[in-house]
């Protein structure tokens, strides 16, 4: 992709109604436009790069045997009134009615009508464990919807259900759940923390919360510094294995300020590895029981013909609000640098151009052409804009490698830079081994 024929409405200052720096940088790249109050239009950039973090989070739940599905994001009122939730969950729930005068609601999340579709579809328990996820759209209507994607009125979120026959079983589900996340943040080289927390509207007992270190975060969180030793990698999805990573993460403790009390805080972790500091949700996830299933009869017949209600968990990851979440965590100094799992193109070219000369666009072309053979996602910047203004402004686009093509030299080899390092001149042959290698590390 050319630069020049990229939609790509560029600011040159951040723009004054930003007060964080995601929604500051996230404007003025153009990755985003306000369509209105806490509503925004994913621009090419953006999208981009939110697809790629929907592709991550879709194939680690895959991975654990997740199916997915897609539900509609216009329920109806009346699985809501089954359940008791219609008139509690408040001002947040966007209610609507149809021609027919039947009441209607923008979903706001979907406990009720995954469990409706289990309910008519799933009569015997010889049928669990099931594990069922989608990624849509949601809307909940934010009192005071601020700091740009992070809490926006409409979001692009995954939301998974298991059904399972026990409390034991619907645990293991639950741990299997709690190891997709840690290894999902950890492919977009975030490490969250999971932190025991309150359920909220959802219901339930069990709920961790999976925040990621930030300034900028709405919650202030309290960990023990060791929880940061512990290898995602030392587990699987065996039920032992399962059970020794939740003990191993247990053991230290990691809570937001709702949980938070000082003498147990001050008893459990030596002042050395107290860690206080700010956080970003980036996912939560809650193991309720038969909260829903008993009101809305998701019932399945055990061997000897009795109805027994199954039990539920909801898991949730925004994956918009994820977008937002990676700039507060690695945007410093007026400089982003997109793993490169996320990142919109893998490698930018920067040419010199001059009016008269086109020797440096066509050794850019050479380039390109063999970049994008190698099936490495290349973004040009074939504009006029001197060197140093092209590089102040791909700072801020992320792209973590650049080629950059300045005065003519004579010799192969280029100037390679990776966004947050010195330039070295490498061969052609040697960037696409490097990128290769990246890629192929995930």
């Amino acid at each position: 992709m050319y630069i020049s024929k990229l939609f790509f409405p560029i600011l040159r200052e951040n723009p004054t109604e930003a007060k964080i720096k995601s929604h500051q940088l996230m404007l003025r790249v153009g990755m985003v436009k306000q369509s209105s109050a806490g509503i925004y239009s994913w621009l090419p950039l953006g999208l981009k790069i939110m697809k790629k973090i929907e592709n991550i989070v879709r194939e680690e739940q895959n991975k654990i045997g997740a199916q997915e599905l897609l539900m509609p994001t216009i329920q109806s009122a009346e699985i809501w009134k089954e359940s008791g939730r219609y008139n509690d969950y408040g001002e947040e729930m966007l209610r609507i009615t149809d021609r027919q005068k039947r009441e209607m609601l923008y979903g706001p999340t979907n406990e009720e009508l995954i469990t409706e579709i289990f309910r008519s579809s799933i009569k015997s328990y010889k049928s669990l464990p099931q594990s069922l996820y989608h990624i849509q759209w949601k809307f909940r209507d934010e009192l005071r919807p601020r700091f740009g994607v992070m809490r926006g009125r409409e979001f692009l979120m995954k939301d998974a259900y298991t059904f399972d026959l026990t409390d034991k079983d619907a645990v293991n589900s639950y741990n299997k759940m709690y190891l997709a996340y840690l290894k999902t943040f950890k492919r977009m080289e975030l490490a969250a923390i999971p932190m025991a927390a309150d359920t909220g509207p959802i219901g339930g007992n069990l709920s961790h919360e999976f925040v990621i270190l930030a300034e900028t975060g709405e919650s202030k969180i309290f960990a023990d510094k060791r929880i940061f030793e512990i290898k995602t990698e030392d587990f699987n999805l065996d039920v032992d294995s399962l059970i020794k990573m939740r003990n191993d993460f247990d053991k230290y403790y990691a809570v937001t300020d709702d949980k938070y009390n000082k003498k147990d805080f001050e008893k459990k972790v030596l002042s050395s590895n107290q860690l206080v500091t700010k956080g970003i949700e980036v996912g939560h996830i809650f193991y309720f029981g038969d909260k829903y299933s008993k009101p809305l009869k998701a019932n399945v017949d055990l061997q000897g013909g009795k109805k027994v209600s199954v039990k539920m968990g909801s898991y949730g990851i925004g994956i918009s609000r994820l977008v937002g979440a990676l700039i507060e965590a690695k945007f410093n100094n007026n400089i982003m640098k997109w793993p490169i799992e996320v990142s919109p193109y893998d490698i930018a070219i920067l040419p010199m151009i001059n009016k008269n000369d086109f020797t440096n666009l066509e050794k850019t072309e050479k380039i390109y052409k063999e970049l994008t053979k190698n099936n490495i996602d290349v973004l040009v910047d074939d504009t006029e804009e001197n060197l140093s203004a092209k590089i102040k402004k791909f700072n801020l686009i992320g792209i973590p490698n650049q080629i950059i093509i300045g005065q003519r030299k004579e010799t192969d080899l280029l100037e390679y830079k990776e966004i947050d390092k010195k330039s070295q001149n490498l061969s052609i042959d040697k960037i696409i081994q490097k990128i290769k290698k990246e890629k192929n590390s995930i």
